[in-house]
């Protein structure tokens, strides 16, 4: 997921070159996989912890 968010990371930022359409998805992309990416990280990280005790 994390790989998402840069790659729309980079088409926000290529996006300000004349896209402006594709840049605003691309920059709404990225924010909403980088939330994603750490809600999931956050969440493996107290299951797991939740399982080892």
């Amino acid at each position: 997921m994390l790989k998402w968010a840069l790659f729309f990371a980079i088409v926000a930022v290529l996006g300000f070159t004349g896209v402006a359409a594709g840049a605003a998805i691309a920059k709404f992309l990225f924010v909403l996989f980088l939330i994603l990416c750490v809600v999931f990280l956050v969440l493996g990280f107290v299951l797991t912890k939740k399982a080892i005790d």
